[in-house]
C-alpha cells in the first residue's frame, strides 16, 4: 500500500474516478488551426497550434484511433487536474466529422524545473493519480515565464491500494524496477523513480543516466550502479519471484558510489545534497523513495524555498539555477 494518499479516491468518491461513465462533450475543430509538428509517439501527434477565436498560442495533441475507454481516461484525468499547480490546462477537446480522429486543446509551455515538477507531482498523487510516463519529453518549461507543465496524461491512471496494475507503462529510460521485474502493486512511488533518473541525467550530463537496449538490459543498467544485494534483498522483502534468461542479471555487483559518476565536465552541477536526494529518489524499495513532498523539503531545494518567500504571486514563478539546467 501507498505510504501516502492510499485513500485518495476512495475519499473523492465514484465519480472522482469513474472514467467508464463519463460523458464528454466535443467541440468543433474548426476553431483551432495547425501551425507546426511539436513532436508525436504511439499514441498521438503533438502540434503548435492557434486559437483563432483569441490569436493565442495552443498545443493540439491528435490522438491515433485506441479504444475509447482510453481516450475517456486521459480525458477524465485532464479535467479533474485542470488548475492545479504545473499541470497542463486542458482548454478543450474536439473530435472530426467523422468522429474517427479525436483531439486535446492544451496550454502551451516548454522545458522543465525539478522543483516545479515535484510540485506537481504531490499535487496529482494527493487526487489519487499516477502519472507513469514521467520523463523529459513530457515536462516542458516557458523559460521567458519561468512556468512549468506537466503533460501527456495518456498512461495516467487512479491509485487503489491494492490493485494490480498493467506493467507495461512508462519509458524504458525511466521505468521503475518494480515495472522491470513485473510487480503489478506498485503505487505513486513509481514516478519518483523516474524524477531520479531525470535528475541523475541532469547532474551527470548524460541524456539518459540509466540507457538498456531492452527490459532486461535496463533492469542490468540499473543492478550495475545500486548492486545486486539490495536488489535481491527487495525481491525477498516483497515475495517477488522473478525470472530471467538473461545470465548478467544472475551475476553479483557491488553498489557504486554516486561520487564515481562525478566529472570535470559536470562537477559544477554536483553537491553533496544533491547526490543525497538522488540517492532516496534512486532506491529498488518503493516505500523507501522519497515522496514528492518530502523530495520538496530535502535541503537540496533550500534556495528555491527561501526565494519563494521573497516572491508573490504563483508558486511557478520562482527557481533557483543551481543545479537546474534545460533537457
Amino acid at each position: 500500500m501507498a505510504r501516502i494518499y492510499a485513500g485518495a479516491n476512495a475519499q473523492l468518491g465514484r465519480s472522482w474516478y469513474d472514467y467508464d461513465n463519463f460523458r464528454i462533450e466535443w467541440s468543433s475543430p474548426e476553431r483551432y488551426e495547425i501551425v507546426d509538428r511539436v513532436g508525436g509517439g504511439k499514441y498521438s501527434e503533438v502540434f503548435e497550434g492557434l486559437d483563432t477565436a483569441n490569436s493565442e498560442i495552443c498545443i493540439i495533441k491528435v490522438l491515433k484511433p485506441v479504444a475509447l475507454k482510453k481516450i475517456n481516461r486521459e480525458i477524465k484525468i485532464l479535467r479533474n487536474l485542470t488548475g492545479g499547480p504545473n499541470v497542463v490546462a486542458l482548454l478543450d477537446v474536439v473530435q472530426d466529422p467523422s468522429s474517427r480522429y479525436h483531439s486535446l486543446i492544451m496550454e502551451y509551455t516548454i522545458k522543465f524545473y525539478t522543483f516545479q515538477l515535484l510540485k506537481a507531482l504531490d499535487f496529482v498523487h494527493s487526487r489519487g493519480i499516477m502519472h507513469r510516463d514521467v520523463k523529459p519529453g513530457n515536462v516542458m518549461i516557458d523559460h521567458r515565464h519561468r512556468k512549468l507543465r506537466l503533460i501527456d496524461w495518456g498512461l495516467a491512471e487512479f491509485y487503489h491500494p491494492g490493485t494490480a496494475y498493467h506493467i507495461r507503462v512508462g519509458s524504458r529510460y525511466y521505468k521503475a524496477p518494480e515495472l522491470l521485474v513485473g510487480y503489478k502493486l506498485y503505487d505513486y512511488s513509481l514516478d519518483l523513480w523516474s524524477v531520479g533518473c531525470m535528475l541523475a541525467s541532469m547532474l551527470f550530463r548524460k541524456e539518459h543516466f540509466f540507457r538498456g537496449s531492452d527490459n532486461n538490459d535496463q533492469l542490468l543498467k540499473i543492478m550495475k550502479v545500486l548492486g545486486s544485494d539490495s536488489f535481491d534483498a527487495y525481491l525477498k522483502t516483497y515475495d517477488i519471484s522473478f525470472e530471467t534468461d538473461m545470465e548478467a542479471l544472475l551475476h553479483s555487483y557491488p553498489r557504486q558510489s554516486w561520487a564515481r559518476f562525478v566529472s570535470a565536465e559536470n562537477q559544477q552541477f554536483v553537491t553533496s545534497e544533491a547526490l543525497d536526494l538522488l540517492d532516496k529518489l534512486l532506491r529498488y524499495d518503493h516505500q523507501k523513495r522519497l515522496t514528492a513532498r518530502e523530495a520538496q523539503a530535502h535541503p537540496y531545494f533550500n534556495l528555491v524555498r527561501l526565494e519563494a518567500t521573497s516572491i508573490k504571486g504563483d508558486s511557478a514563478e520562482y527557481v533557483n539555477d543551481s543545479g537546474f539546467c534545460s533537457m
